[in-house]
């Protein structure tokens, strides 16, 4: 019998990396739940479970940056899923927006958000954020079906 984990995997999503800048510290994670809320005003909400190390640093934070990985950049999703923030971004060029967050150079897309509101749900709170800044570039995403990376492939009819 499988578990709602398993179920839940079945659903195909894109791969993010989450940053923020919190107590003079870069402060990354892998992220899955990603999605957008509004288009006027641009929102969009991801979540960070309660009992993530980093979880302080995001909901304390004034905002977050998405990184839109592409399928190029499977090893980041494994990279900033584990370990302390300081492995997480050692060797890895970053670029400084306005807010002062970190954007990994060759996402597909980027999002710097300021944060909304938060809210409880569960064992997770969900970060709903403004976009201050965005953009993005030619590729394909990264995604994450039955926890394999692997891409979509589109057509035009």
């Amino acid at each position: 019998m499988s578990s709602i984990k398993d179920a839940m995997s079945c659903f195909t999503t894109g791969v993010t990396v989450v940053t923020t800048h919190f107590e003079n510290q870069d402060w990354a994670m892998t992220c899955n739940s990603f999605n957008t809320v509004s288009m006027d005003p641009a929102l969009v909400l991801w979540s960070v479970a309660k009992g993530a190390f980093s979880h302080r640093a995001f909901t304390s934070a004034s905002g977050f940056l998405v990184n839109i990985l592409s399928l190029e950049q499977r090893n980041l999703a494994m990279k900033f899923s584990t370990g302390s923030q300081a492995d997480r971004f050692k060797g890895e060029p970053i670029e400084r927006v306005s807010s002062h967050r970190a954007k990994l150079p060759l996402s597909l897309a980027w999002f710097d958000c300021e944060i909304q509101q938060i809210v409880s749900a569960g064992d997770h709170d969900v970060l709903i954020g403004q976009v201050l800044d965005f953009g993005s570039s030619q590729g394909l995403g990264l995604a994450l079906s039955k926890r394999q990376f692997g891409y979509i492939e589109t057509s035009i009819a």
